[in-house]
């Protein structure tokens, strides 16, 4: 739980509707292990986890690439922007790399 965590409190919340790329467990878990303790670490990674957690096939890889190119974007980052494309979600993101791009939700970082 951070101060910023109300902004992403909605779509997490509506866990029928949550997709998590993989890619996404693995940049969360990153970064947050140099921060938390492993219990808080493994806590959100959980609740992560009750979403529909999406894999990377060789058709979405090949998707992904396109989207990086296309957007300027790095491999994780376009991963996840084009299941997001594909599946017609909105994706929510403190990134500064996807802001201005269609059906993303962008909150600056402070």
């Amino acid at each position: 739980d951070t101060d910023r965590a109300d902004l992403f409190a909605a779509p997490i919340e509506q866990r029928a509707t949550l997709l998590v790329p993989v890619i996404a467990l693995f940049k969360v878990h990153k970064v947050l292990s140099r921060k938390v303790p492993p219990d808080a670490v493994t806590q959100c990674l959980n609740v992560m986890r009750l979403g529909r957690v999406l894999e990377i096939t060789d058709r979405r890889a090949v998707a992904a690439a396109e989207i990086a190119a296309q957007h300027r974007l790095a491999m994780a980052e376009a991963m996840m922007y084009s299941l997001a494309l594909e599946l017609g979600a909105t994706f929510w993101t403190q990134n500064v790399d996807y802001q201005g791009l269609p059906s993303v939700t962008y909150f600056v970082k402070p």
